[in-house]
């Protein structure tokens, strides 16, 4: 179904009259969805989702579903034009035959995507979780194109055109977009596109080669070659040909012959750096595997370690729980600032690469907290696990799309025990268990923040202080945010 009418982004609503010529079939489009298409509202009141349409722009469209409730339809004529409309910089990007499903908003300027993002979190803070926060924040925004520095390339062998495509999937399709370039990757991986179809063509797998996931590192970049059958010496031998014909990308292959645990270099001495990121601000550098969760913008992830740390405010007196810690993108600098830190991660690969990694910037910068990691479910968490954690000032908490509601209902049972007057279990310590003053939640996902943000006001005694957008994926519809929590003696 396409995205719920209620849940609306940008220009609110309004019953302007029809401007003079608009023929009488033409809709008014009033907002845009979460997918980032126009809503239209017909005279009988019947909801029309518009792909490729802006808030109040007067179009004619073509239906293409019909339900008793809502329609779902494309541009057909555009009449009057929403001055924040621009001409997409890809030529990839539309709505006709074949278009690219990368991006969805190319078609309307970049500072009016970052507002309608943030439209879309404040609603959903309120329509989900009834809740406003005191103070809106600045959004974070950086580059607009070259941004992506991950990403996961579909391959497929057409063997009645006699190539190989490589890119993204076509718009509401599992076909993959016959592209050339891509203006939103890195200008070195778009100048690659064309290249690794040659090279794929010219392979004996070319036909058992379905994947090419990328991730850039700061002066590597990693491609991740999924092959179903093994690849023969002379394949191997052509990817390594491809790598020095195009050393200026530093491009270091890996192999993944099975399932994510399978990857591997295809030759460790390649004389490639090691896949990392940096952190300069904190004096940091994060090695990390290209099949690794990493944030796909790194211009964006600075701003956003930087932003979060300093709303977290945490001191050299305080202990922090990094929940969701993943390879330590948070925790590493909280513990530049904080006296000890505890991350807790579900994955237990990803605990001891964050482990790891505390260890290797320890030996070469010092000055870190002392830091334990854990790997745990933390779907399944509990009160009484939460006591077991210990007490800690201030948390940040940074889950998937999923959110981190059990978490916060752990919290919220335990918030509202005490108001019972219950007794709770002491911690590991000794010492009586207690909330954290301050919770930095960075989200992916609005709905999930919404639904989270509910429970940590209305049922563990929190305020939300401040929430703004973080605009990590520029021209797509994706929504993340950061938001702050505080117990009333901290407002």
């Amino acid at each position: 179904m396409p995205g719920d009418a209620s849940a609306t982004a940008a220009t609110p609503a309004t019953d302007s009259p029809r401007p003079p010529g608009i023929p009488a079939d033409a809709l008014g489009i009033q907002a845009l969805d979460l997918e980032a298409q126009g809503i239209a509202r017909r005279p009988d009141g019947k909801v029309v989702f518009v792909e490729g349409a802006l808030p109040g722009e007067w179009v004619e469209v073509q239906v293409t579903r019909r339900k008793n409730q809502w329609e779902a339809a494309e541009l057909r004529t555009l009449h009057r034009a929403s001055p924040l409309r621009v001409v997409p910089r890809c030529p990839h990007f539309g709505l006709h035959a074949g278009a690219c499903g990368g991006c969805k908003m190319q078609h309307l300027e970049p500072l009016a995507q970052v507002a309608i993002k943030q439209r879309v979190l404040e609603d959903n803070l309120w329509r989900l979780g009834k809740v406003r926060p005191q103070q809106v924040l600045r959004p974070i925004a950086g580059p607009a194109w070259g941004y992506r520095w991950r990403a996961r390339l579909s391959v497929r062998y057409v063997a009645k055109k006699g190539e190989v495509l490589i890119g993204f999937h076509e718009r509401k399709s599992r076909y993959v977009a016959d592209m050339d370039s891509c203006a939103v990757l890195p200008p070195h991986v778009s100048a690659l596109l064309r290249p690794l179809r040659g090279l794929l063509m010219g392979m004996d797998a070319r036909e058992t080669c379905p994947q090419i996931e990328l991730a850039c590192g700061d002066g590597v970049t990693a491609l991740v070659l999924r092959h179903l059958e093994p690849l023969s010496d002379a394949d191997r031998q052509r990817l390594r040909d491809f790598a020095r014909e195009h050393a200026d990308a530093a491009v270091q292959w890996w192999l993944q012959p099975k399932g994510p645990d399978s990857v591997h270099r295809l030759d460790a001495d390649d004389g490639t750096p090691e896949l990392s990121y940096g952190l300069p601000e904190f004096g940091l550098v994060m090695p990390f595997r290209p099949t690794d969760f990493t944030q796909v913008n790194p211009h964006i992830n600075r701003v956003l370690v930087a932003r979060a740390l300093r709303l977290l405010q945490a001191g050299r007196d305080e202990r922090v729980i990094d929940w969701f810690c993943g390879l330590g993108n948070f925790t590493l600098p909280l513990a530049t600032q904080a006296g000890a830190v505890l991350g807790i991660e579900g994955s237990e690969a990803l605990v001891a690469r964050s482990r790891e990694n505390w260890q290797r910037n320890q030996a070469r910068r010092g000055g870190l907290a002392p830091t334990t990691f854990v790997a745990r479910n933390l779907f399944e968490m509990t009160p009484a696990q939460l006591v077991a954690d210990g007490v800690a000032d201030r948390w940040l908490v940074d889950p998937p799309r999923e959110g981190a509601f059990a978490l916060a209902k752990a919290l919220a049972d335990l918030h509202q025990a005490a108001l019972a007057g219950a007794q709770v279990t002491p911690t590991p310590t000794g010492e009586p268990w207690r909330p954290p003053r301050r919770i930095v939640y960075v989200s992916c996902n609005p709905a999930t923040l919404a639904r989270d943000a509910g429970l940590l006001v209305h049922q563990a005694g929190y305020r939300c202080t401040a929430a703004g957008v973080v605009n990590m994926f520029p021209h797509t519809a994706h929504v993340e945010s950061i938001a702050v929590f505080d117990r009333p003696d901290e407002c």
